[in-house]
């Protein structure tokens, strides 16, 4: 059995309520019973993509447990690099990075398009994605990741947003069995649904709550409601469970 905790969307700014509410989140999970096997970050680490944002958040994101953090639209590739992970040499080009954690694979794919909000994924990474999942051994449970959704959730203003296109994430996904989930972020609301024939699950915000449009009038987002996390489990016999939790 596997257990992943999945949160995204911490928007480090400088402020002291994002790091309060990833502080929140971080010490909810360091603190837990039983330990998860992985942390999912899926984008969104920095709202301004400074450096200093990401050296917050790297002492933010401090845990005995395996944290796994891909950029989303808000992240600046440059300075994610040297402040998050430690890459002085810089570099535009996406960050895509697999993680082999408790027998299972995690391929974490950059979405992101520099000065833009919707999400792509460029021919470099689709290559990339291809070229792992060729490399995967048979049998070993992997979970794609990524920022931006591929599906709409039927939002007027977030669904053009979306990954696009999303049909050769799809081509790849229908290809590998071994894929057992998509998991994304960027939409700030807890959602599940189905892609290429596999769960997508997309994590609650840490830093705001999408409002839907059947939830009334307001804002886009709501901060008045807690952070959460999504704690996904893939058991023995190939089924993958999501439990969604607010942090008070």
């Amino acid at each position: 059995m596997v257990i992943i905790a999945h949160l995204s969307d911490t928007h480090i700014d400088g402020h002291p309520r994002s790091a309060e509410r990833t502080a929140r989140v971080m010490d909810h999970l360091n603190a837990l019973a039983r330990p998860v096997d992985a942390i999912l970050i899926t984008g969104d680490v920095a709202d301004h993509g400074e450096v200093a944002e990401y050296e917050t958040a790297a002492r933010l994101f401090a845990s005995p447990t395996p944290v796994l953090v891909c950029p989303g639209n808000h992240d600046v590739r440059d300075a994610y690099r040297k402040g998050l992970l430690g890459d002085d040499s810089g570099g535009d080009g996406p960050i895509n990075a697999r993680h082999d954690v408790a027998g299972a694979s995690f391929l974490l794919a950059d979405s992101s398009v520099p000065g833009e909000d919707h999400g792509h994924l460029d021919a470099e990474t689709l290559d990339w994605l291809a070229a792992e999942l060729a490399a995967v051994p048979a049998g070993t449970p992997t979970f794609i990741a990524l920022h931006h959704p591929p599906v709409a959730l039927h939002h007027p203003v977030v669904d053009a947003m979306r990954l696009l296109p999303a049909d050769p994430l799809a081509e790849l996904v229908a290809a590998h069995p071994q894929v057992v989930a998509v998991l994304t972020g960027h939409f700030h609301t807890a959602a599940a649904s189905t892609f290429a024939d596999r769960p997508l699950r997309i994590a609650p915000g840490v830093v705001s709550t999408l409002r839907m449009p059947w939830e009334g009038a307001g804002p886009l987002a709501t901060q008045s409601q807690p952070p959460g996390v999504a704690f996904h489990v893939y058991d023995d016999t190939g089924l993958l469970t999501t439990h969604y939790r607010v942090v008070p």
